[in-house]
């Protein structure tokens, strides 16, 4: 009987890798974490996408923020006219404001979004029943997307529903408080531009009053209208008798040379002169006299009365200079203003766009694929290292 030959080093080698090649525990393992981790969630969305999802309708709608300042006379025969522009701090807060609880509360007081949304038969792409104010904002930002373009000042909205009319009314809605907020703005811009103004004009238009006041005051209390003015009367009185005084002296002079000394002539052109002068000197004195029964000399009043004309005259200038700028500044906040241009008006939708049902399920499968590929190289490279 002859012996077999003894097996080579080469075949024991490859009889281990073909024992080794069986499927084992970890296998079964490895394979269902694979149908449990990335079949069944994929299975179960798509059959969920496809049959239970239901359809939604998206209307689109594009704008940007114009602030529109008319030139003046004087730039436009100058050649410089800037009828439009945008403003990208508006933007910004419009873009903001889109996105904010108080543009979600003013569509909810208008729509009642929870109507709306609200789909007990689509829990996943519907609203839940008596939703808070933090789950609202969430499910707001999914429905509403909002695409900014910060060089071009232009902003597009893509506004789903489940129906296509409640798509554009809630598409209109935005852009109606997106209106009311700008008017907001502009109505805030020009309160700032012309309250330093009117402020100006208001005291120096109390300034007015009260030097007017104390003018009719003085009046009252020394029963003259404008010492100024009796003054040019007292002098115009003083040079008539200045000028009787010279007449009447030149007379007497003459009488004296031509008549003989005691002419009764002379005697009563003396006298003349000699009440001429009586009169001079009463209304020089008169100057310096007491005005009623108060302290105050004739001199003093007329002072007291110009310093009060100086201050009513410069009270008059300030409050036209106050209110030509308080005009120039409402004119200037009238030629700002700021409006919503809407480029794209909201649109009707007629097919429904969303869910993306099959860009879903691949993500879906492409997500759950990965992760469960991570977690099996992990494993195997933790097993590997013991």
């Amino acid at each position: 009987m002859t012996q077999s030959p003894a097996p080579s080093p080469q075949a024991e080698e490859t009889q281990a890798l073909a024992r080794s090649a069986f499927l084992r525990k970890r296998h079964f393992a490895l394979l269902l974490s694979f149908l449990l981790w990335v079949v069944l969630p994929t299975f179960g969305s798509g059959v969920y996408l496809y049959t239970v999802a239901k359809d939604q309708y998206a209307s689109y709608v594009g704008f940007a923020v114009r602030k529109e300042e008319t030139s003046s006379a004087i730039e436009v025969l100058g050649g410089i006219t800037d009828l439009a522009g945008t403003s990208s701090s508006d933007t910004d807060i419009l873009f903001k404001f889109i996105k904010g609880r108080e543009m979600i509360r003013a569509i909810d007081a208008k729509l009642d979004l929870e109507t709306l949304y609200r789909n007990p038969a689509d829990p996943v792409f519907g609203l839940s029943e008596g939703a808070s104010q933090e789950a609202l904002e969430r499910y707001w930002n999914r429905v509403v997307k909002i695409f900014y373009d910060r060089n071009s000042g232009l902003i597009e909205l893509r506004v789903t529903a489940f129906q296509p009319q409640a798509a554009q009314d809630v598409a209109n809605a935005i852009v109606e408080e997106s209106t009311r907020m700008l008017n907001a703005l502009t109505t805030i811009a020009r309160e700032d531009t012309t309250r330093y103004a009117r402020e100006e004009l208001d005291h120096s238009l109390v300034r007015l009053k009260e030097a007017r006041q104390a003018i009719t005051q003085f009046r009252a209390k020394t029963q003259i209208i404008d010492p100024l003015a009796d003054t040019e009367g007292r002098m115009s009185l003083l040079n008539s008798l200045q000028t009787q005084l010279a007449a009447a002296l030149i007379e007497l002079d003459l009488l004296r040379q031509s008549a003989q000394s005691g002419d009764p002539r002379i005697l009563q052109e003396e006298r003349r002169v000699e009440v001429i002068q009586a009169r001079i000197a009463e209304e020089r004195q008169r100057f310096g006299s007491e005005v009623g029964t108060g302290d105050d000399t004739y001199s003093k009043l007329v002072g007291e009365y110009e310093a009060l004309a100086v201050d009513q005259e410069f009270a008059e200038k300030s409050y036209l200079n106050a209110l030509a700028t308080y005009d120039a500044a409402l004119a200037e906040a009238q030629r700002q203003s700021r409006y919503l241009a809407t480029y794209i008006p909201p649109t009707l939708a007629e097919e429904a766009e969303y869910p993306q049902r099959f860009t879903l399920l691949l993500l879906i499968a492409s997500g759950a694929l990965f992760s469960w590929a991570i977690a099996a190289l992990i494993y195997y490279s933790v097993r590997d290292r013991r």
